[in-house]
């Protein structure tokens, strides 16, 4: 039996798995061809964790991981929907087409394992 860890050591492992979790999600985008425009993108509303370009389109990704894809989806929000909505139009402020610029929000389920399951336009808008 190991030494229980205690509240830090929880929160530096979490962020640690956070972190593995994006970047395997951001290889899976570049495998097929996306271009990584940021990581970690924090706007007025808050942090998006990927936002990458496939051709003209933005993509803006949550990462969620847990120890199974429905235990990470059930980590998403409608509060925190509404705040990656509110940051990924600030972004799309700055775009050459602004707001007009398609774009679409995808979320990537990670699993204990490292498998991962991509739901592209989860939010449910075009």
């Amino acid at each position: 039996m190991g030494v229980p860890m205690n509240r830090a050591d929880r929160g530096r492992m979490a962020y640690h798995a956070g972190i593995a979790a994006e970047n395997r999600i951001e290889r899976a985008y570049l495998d097929r061809g996306a271009i990584v425009s940021h990581r970690r993108w924090r706007g007025g509303g808050g942090e998006i964790d990927l936002i990458l370009h496939e051709g003209e389109e933005v993509v803006f990704v949550e990462v969620k991981k847990s120890r199974s894809f429905a235990a990470a989806a059930e980590r998403i929000r409608p509060q925190q929907m509404r705040r990656i909505h509110s940051s990924a139009e600030e972004f799309l402020g700055g775009e050459p087409k602004g707001l007009l610029t398609p774009a679409r929000f995808d979320v990537a389920l990670v699993d204990a394992r490292g498998d991962f399951r991509i739901v592209e336009n989860a939010f449910g808008h075009d």
